[in-house]
């Protein structure tokens, strides 16, 4: 059955011009293909707590899978509940998150789980505007936990479901720089309207842009809607766009990265001529300390980049000065 690519999005017939008949459909391939498909991930498998989901989705935001699974493993053996997490300071959060980047989530984390235990006596809760409602908890988090822990028909939007839609729907090569109205809508719109085949559905879309229709080579040949899809009717039109990669060597961001390192290891807090020369000189080098200060100091980061870096820190609450020197927050 092929779809009708070329009628507008808000079509009579529904999103995108699509008849009853053809949206269920494309809501029959899309979830039989995640069926058989889908990735063994811890988070998916039904005795997975809302804690469990929770942490993932924060630990997923623009982190690949591969590197969150030993993470996540590690916090959800240390920490299976909110109430285990909130117990322990703040820096233990940020000790912990290893080199998954963006720390800061570390510590929305361990605010979430202290509202959790504060406000929701401990259970993380299934409504979705209780979910946005926790520290560090946005709209596309609060909907996938109370869809994908609760259950609950929910718009879930990410990035991999905008490129989707964008290409299977609209006809584009990728969706807007920034999610707008019009992409909520007609996710809104393709929402199955059965509970359970929305989780479903939900899912599998966001599967589907994971490992199929990428940004830079999707797999055409792997899609199980490829003959109803509207960019590969069209010719597939290059994007109208280039999207802009994020620069990490050189940046403030591998800096402040760097310094983090150095406080995730240091048992006691860490004076700050210790940043501005090698270990060696100091009689550092042989310590636990050692290799990831020498690993700041390979970067040859001017002083002023170093400073606003450990300013920026501090300002984020991801370090603190004690004693005359820098420390994970308490």
């Amino acid at each position: 059955m092929t779809l009708s690519p070329a009628m507008p999005v808000d079509g009579p017939s529904g999103p995108g011009g699509l008849r009853p008949d053809q949206l269920a459909a494309l809501h029959r391939r899309i979830t039989g293909w995640f069926a058989e498909t889908a990735r063994d991930l811890p988070w998916r498998e039904t005795r997975c707590s809302p804690w469990g989901v929770l942490v993932s989705e924060i630990m997923l935001q623009q982190t690949p899978v591969v590197r969150v699974l030993p993470v996540w493993r590690e916090w959800l053996e240390r920490w299976p509940t909110p109430a285990g997490l909130a117990g322990e300071p703040a820096g233990e959060a940020v000790r912990s998150w290893g080199r998954l980047g963006y720390p800061r989530r570390a510590l929305r984390l361990h605010a979430a789980a202290a509202a959790i235990v504060r406000d929701h006596a401990g259970e993380v809760p299934g409504d979705y505007t209780e979910l946005l409602a926790l520290p560090g908890v946005g709209s596309y988090t609060a909907a996938a936990v109370a869809a994908f822990a609760f259950g609950r028909r929910e718009t879930v939007v990410d990035t991999n479901i905008r490129r989707v839609h964008a290409r299977l729907v609209s006809g584009v090569a990728l969706p807007s720089p920034s999610l707008n109205a019009a992409e909520m809508r007609l996710a809104a719109e393709l929402l199955p309207d059965d509970v359970g085949t929305s989780v479903r559905w939900n899912a599998a879309v966001m599967e589907l842009g994971a490992l199929v229709c990428t940004a830079r080579a999707p797999k055409c040949a792997e899609c199980p809607v490829r003959n109803s899809c509207a960019w590969l009717a069209a010719g597939e039109p290059p994007p109208s766009y280039a999207p802009k990669g994020q620069a990490w060597h050189g940046t403030d961001r591998q800096v402040r990265g760097a310094v983090i390192a150095v406080l995730r290891l240091a048992d006691a807090p860490v004076p700050a001529e210790m940043f501005q020369r090698e270990p060696a000189d100091l009689g550092f080098a042989a310590t636990g300390i050692g290799v990831p200060l020498s690993a700041l100091h390979r970067l040859n980061s001017a002083p002023e980049q170093l400073e606003r870096a450990i300013a920026g820190l501090l300002g984020d609450g991801l370090a603190e000065l004690h004693q005359g020197g820098y420390r994970l927050p308490a």
